[in-house]
């Protein structure tokens, strides 16, 4: 992991060649692309990154209702990746993005190899966009519908044919529905990503005790929200205290404070995301933002890295 020339700014620092202003950013498919907020709440430029809902070669409708239910401490959703398609992002969305002075993360996602492939390479070519994500936990149609994220040699062969289609920074956000999370990690990690998002949603349920069915027309979906930060904290340990600094860790999972982040952060997390929080509070990563910098004044911390991962220097005995 190459971190350099960190900035004025405590928050601030490069990676991968690009200038992150903050270590905040907004997950994908809890933001759209972005502009909602752009143009009717704050300014997009000072988060750290915008990570874009997600997008697949052609346009997709997604699941029917109900695909949304709150639960203790969270939600559950399964949407089923509604989007316009990359090509209507790339000629419709993106030059509007670009007004905006944010890094720009792209998701990814496939229902086999070839999808990922083409979604990529056109994403690979568009000026404005600054990294892809790989969104995993999409099943495998070619291989009966398991996930490409909870089996490491699928992952490590997808995660290797992307980076030869693409000269872009490309992360993978991997799925905690595994039994150890850091053999995915590895496969990421042999495969050459260059970064690793963790964690995408967990699966769960929710039954309707008067209809006494599933909600979710699909039965399943997504848990996201407060209830998966414990999850999400001990997953990036886990990661990090195996591989240390060898790839960055993007945290995300359970966000709604700046305290939540710097869980994120001391567990080993480069940046964090937050997700879920802006259905009920929009400002929320702006408040992170402010959270993290009033936290290194009280704290005399100079930079921001000084805390990536320092959870591990605490030893009990």
């Amino acid at each position: 992991m190459s971190i350099v020339n960190p900035l004025d700014n405590p928050l601030s620092y490069e990676l991968w060649g690009i200038k992150f202003k903050n270590p905040v950013w907004v997950a994908s498919g809890c933001f759209s692309y972005g502009l909602e907020v752009a143009e009717n709440l704050y300014d997009i430029s000072k988060l750290g990154a915008v990570v874009v809902k997600g997008l697949s070669y052609k346009p997709r409708t997604g699941n029917p209702p109900q695909r949304i239910v709150e639960t203790p401490a969270g939600m559950l959703n399964s949407i089923g990746l509604q989007n316009p398609g990359v090509e209507y992002f790339t000629n419709k969305i993106l030059p509007k993005l670009r007004d905006y002075d944010t890094v720009i993360v792209a998701n990814v996602f496939g229902e086999d190899e070839e999808e990922y492939l083409k979604v990529a390479e056109v994403l690979d070519k568009a000026d404005g966009v600054h990294a892809l994500e790989l969104n995993v936990s999409c099943p495998n149609v070619k291989k009966g519908g398991i996930a490409f994220g909870s089996d490491p040699e699928t992952l490590y062969n997808l995660v290797y044919k992307l980076k030869q289609v693409t000269n872009k920074p490309l992360l993978v956000k991997l799925s905690p529905n595994v039994t150890d999370i850091t053999e995915t990690a590895q496969a990421c990690i042999e495969a050459k990503a260059d970064g690793l998002v963790l964690i995408n949603t967990l699966l769960g349920m929710a039954i309707d005790i008067n209809k006494e069915e599933p909600i979710l027309a699909t039965k399943t979906g997504g848990l996201s929200g407060p209830a998966i930060l414990p999850i999400a904290v001990r997953m990036i340990y886990q990661v990090f205290e195996k591989f240390g600094t060898t790839v960055p860790i993007i945290g995300v999972g359970g966000i709604t404070t700046y305290e939540d982040a710097l869980q994120h952060i001391l567990a080993g997390a480069l940046a964090v995301q937050i997700g879920t929080a802006n259905f009920y509070d929009p400002y929320s990563p702006l408040k992170v933002i402010d959270g993290l910098g009033k936290h290194l004044e009280n704290k005399n911390y100079k930079h921001i890295l000084q805390l990536v991962g320092k959870a591990h220097k605490l030893k009990i005995n």
